[in-house]
């Protein structure tokens, strides 16, 4: 088991190679247009989907798939048996899936799934659903559990805490990105949004967050009351305007965290959960690198992406 581990961990460092890393992510923000941005990643890692003449959506979509195809060969690394981590931290994909499948159902556009493979929880399930009660249903009967409404915004909400609960709950080493996530979501969607958890949504909150922060009725206030290993992602946020930072933060740590752990000993999961938590981090100032070159790029004078979402 151990030499296996030892494998999965020397592949899991040289799959962190595979990223674009902040000096290309600054270049890459600076260029004129979202075509020129694409014709860039084409010949980078990124390029296992990333193609000529996608759209701003489409070439961030591939770079999210790009991820994802990541995470699935790491997987394959793996000692067998062992790879429910994974599974666990590739649940953003699944939520993402869910997200345009219930989309769909109400007539609107959508992106094309992750394939998931082996890593899905639920989806080979739901990808056939042809009603949001089929969602719910199919949830139930899966790790994810019954979201307790067929509401398509209850199910998304109550996806995204069960996933920090899960996340915090079987990863040791990811619980402070989990309680973070989970902070920066209840701080948007109850203290800014004003909305108001169900039973279910308040239960899993209170495992992740504890029950002291229901009792705020400001930002300030909430980060107060919230445990430290949640409170940093929030740290410092009095107004909602400055939640925008506030996730950029969390993104700077899981990138920080994941080359801690990439240097941990090839004798465990964390060389290959801090593969994972750097290849995320990078897709994600990619994705934003992408929306700065469809604007126009950044000037010369302006601070690149490294420092504009970082």
């Amino acid at each position: 088991m151990t030499a296996a581990w030892v494998a999965s961990g020397v592949r899991a460092r040289a799959m962190s190679r595979r990223r674009l890393g902040r000096v290309a992510i600054d270049s890459l923000s600076r260029l004129p247009d979202v075509d020129s941005a694409v014709d860039a990643l084409v010949s980078t890692p990124y390029g296992h989907d990333v193609t000529l003449g996608l759209s701003l959506a489409e070439a961030q979509h591939a770079v999210s798939a790009t991820t994802l195809w990541h995470i699935r060969v790491l997987a394959g690394w793996v000692p067998r048996g062992d790879a429910q981590f994974l599974r666990v931290l590739a649940g953003g994909f699944e939520i993402a899936n869910v997200d345009e499948a219930l989309r769909g159902l109400l007539g609107r556009t959508t992106e094309p799934a992750y394939r998931l493979g082996s890593l899905a929880t639920a989806w080979h399930a739901l990808r056939s659903a042809s009603t949001v009660a089929e969602i719910r249903d199919g949830l139930s009967r899966s790790a994810w559990g019954d979201p307790g409404s067929d509401s398509p915004e209850t199910i998304r909400l109550t996806m995204r805490l069960t996933w920090a609960e899960r996340v915090a709950a079987t990863i040791p080493q990811s619980r402070d990105w989990a309680a973070g996530a989970a902070a920066l979501i209840v701080a948007r969607e109850v203290v800014v949004g004003g909305r108001h958890l169900d039973p279910l949504q308040t239960r899993i909150t209170e495992g992740v967050l504890g029950i002291r922060w229901t009792a705020s009725t400001s930002l300030e206030e909430y980060q107060s009351l919230l445990p430290p290993h949640a409170r940093w992602a929030v740290a410092g946020v009095t107004e909602p305007r400055e939640l925008w930072r506030a996730e950029q933060r969390w993104w700077n740590r899981l990138e920080t965290d994941g080359m801690t752990l990439l240097h941990k000993p090839l004798t465990g999961p964390e060389p290959t959960i801090g593969s994972v938590a750097v290849l995320a981090s990078d897709a994600w100032r990619v994705r934003a690198a992408l929306e700065l070159a469809a604007r126009g790029g950044l000037r010369a004078d302006v601070s690149g992406v490294g420092d504009a979402v970082a």
